[in-house]
């Protein structure tokens, strides 16, 4: 019996050609089961930059691993998630506005209102920030649309 191997390249392809490909609820990326990355969502709120998070403190949340880097934050997104949790599932909100979906770096943040929206690239971001007002409004209509996709 002959066995075929496939790359992961080769396996993504396969399942974007034939349309099986749909969004998770919280950007991860394909090899990964962490939002943000491992970084800490409550650090972007109580210490105004994006903190890595540990091991020690993590907490699965609408199919995705959250990390924290203390136990005072993991427990302060326990009590209120959708506080913390980044818009647009941690999608990059410039693409959310444009109707499309992008990953978002960890470090590409911005506060809004009381809510965290992430960036593709620093390019897209200083892009973001010429009218966030317009984008956020334009990936709020959009964004409804990719949450019935999971």
């Amino acid at each position: 019996m002959k066995r075929l191997l496939l790359s992961s390249a080769t396996l993504l392809f396969l399942a974007v050609s034939q349309g099986a490909l749909a969004i998770d609820a919280i950007y991860t990326g394909f090899f990964s089961n962490e939002a943000l990355r491992g970084y800490d969502a409550v650090a972007y709120f109580t210490q105004n930059k994006p903190v890595e998070g540990s091991d020690s403190y993590t907490f699965e949340y609408m199919g995705a691993v959250w990390k924290f880097s203390s136990q005072e934050h993991l427990d302060l997104f326990r009590a209120d998630p959708t506080r913390y949790a980044p818009q647009y599932g941690g999608y990059c909100a410039y693409a959310m506005a444009n109707g499309e979906t992008a990953s978002a770096e960890p470090d590409l943040w911005t506060i809004h209102e009381g809510k965290l929206y992430l960036n593709y690239s620093r390019r897209i971001n200083t892009r973001w920030r010429d009218d966030m007002l317009g984008y956020i409004e334009q990936a709020d209509v959009n964004w409804p649309t990719f949450e019935k996709e999971y």
